[in-house]
């Protein structure tokens, strides 16, 4: 697949009580089909969230916002445009970084948390100088991320709460 450039094609999810923000990379191409995060199904997001508050797994769009509304999770990107082949995070390049001042100004945001260490390269590269706010890396959702069992992922994630 070639590389083409890309613009964020959804807005952050978060509400004026987020108290957490989790950040990804990009959005997938299945992610960018609908419209919201995490749209692949072998990506394990929804069942990790799920299984750390002991929630049934959200399927459509209305039911995972309200799992994030009620546990004032924030979601965001921190790229809002690349180029990009498919959903390869390794191909990411002409990355433009997204604006995280309007969640920040907006919501009493205590902690950020990054999914996966492409995540954490670019917001250590373009956010980080910006906010002056450590990130916490997690363990990659993406089902690229084969070496982890969704029982480790729970385990890893468990620091959120």
């Amino acid at each position: 697949m070639k590389p083409k450039p890309q613009i964020h094609p959804f807005p952050a999810f978060y509400r004026p009580d987020s108290r957490i923000l989790i950040l990804g990379s990009f959005p997938s191409v299945k992610s960018r089909e609908q419209m919201f995060f995490y749209g692949h199904p072998q990506n394990r997001f929804w069942r990790v969230l799920a299984a750390l508050y002991d929630e049934p797994v959200p399927n459509s769009i209305p039911e995972k916002e309200a799992l994030l509304a009620r546990r004032r999770i924030a979601l965001w990107d921190v790229i809002g445009a690349c180029t990009i082949a498919g959903s390869a995070d390794s191909t990411i390049t002409d990355v433009v970084p997204n604006d995280l001042a309007p969640i920040l100004n907006s919501a009493p945001v205590e902690r950020i948390f990054v999914n996966g260490k492409t995540a954490e390269r670019y917001y250590l590269r373009y956010q980080k100088p910006r906010l002056g706010r450590e990130a916490t890396v997690l363990p990659s959702t993406s089902p690229a991320n084969a070496a982890r069992s969704l029982a480790q992922l729970v385990e890893a994630w468990r620091i959120i709460l």
